[in-house]
């Protein structure tokens, strides 16, 4: 089953993601999400990668950094996609505690030989926009200072269609998942090959 196998077979390489709701599936089967799609992506284009979930909903950048250490030991990552920080937002953590929790994400996530993709989220404006810019600034922040490969917005395309949304307004609905990877892909695509 996805995300619960170790390190691949002999050769294969592993794509892990660090993340919240938005990439754990939620309300919807774990196979139906863009994790699973990248998944069964990289097996159609015939690359030697597997994608491993390592997602939980609900989680902050806090929780994310404190359960990387123990998925990096399970699934030995050559890279590692976080997509964390939007609970955050939601809890009016400070931009500046969530860069610190993502530069440490990165900085074990490297330690451990993994190279990091940061994908990054936007929150509803109800929030000020004072944060809501520097809360959306915060993963620009952190991919320039570790020169990260950087996916501003996760759900670019679909948080803006409400047909693409679960009737909570937050999480996108299986037929999003594509579309989520399809914004992904472009950043991560190139990774494989290094």
């Amino acid at each position: 089953m996805l995300g619960l196998a170790g390190p691949g077979l002999a050769g294969e390489r592993t794509v892990l993601v660090l993340g919240d709701s938005l990439s754990a599936a939620y309300g919807m089967d774990r196979d139906q999400g863009w994790v699973a799609l990248l998944d069964q992506r990289l097996a159609e284009e015939d690359l030697p990668w597997r994608a491993a979930n390592a997602s939980t909903s609900g989680d902050t950048t806090r929780n994310g950094l404190s359960r990387l250490p123990q998925a990096l030991e399970r699934h030995e990552p050559d890279i590692v996609v976080v997509a964390l920080g939007g609970n955050d937002g939601l809890r009016g953590v400070s931009p500046g505690e969530i860069e610190r929790n993502l530069g440490r994400i990165v900085e074990t996530a490297r330690d451990a030989g993994a190279r990091v993709l940061i994908a990054g989220v936007r929150i509803p404006p109800n929030y000020g926009q004072a944060y809501t810019e520097r809360f959306t600034q915060s993963f620009a922040n952190v991919a320039t200072e570790y020169d990260l490969a950087l996916v501003p917005r996760i759900l670019d395309g679909v948080a803006e269609d409400p047909g693409l949304m679960q009737s909570d307004g937050i999480h996108p609905t299986a037929d999003a998942q594509p579309l989520i990877l399809d914004t992904i892909w472009p950043e991560l695509r190139p990774m494989l090959a290094e």
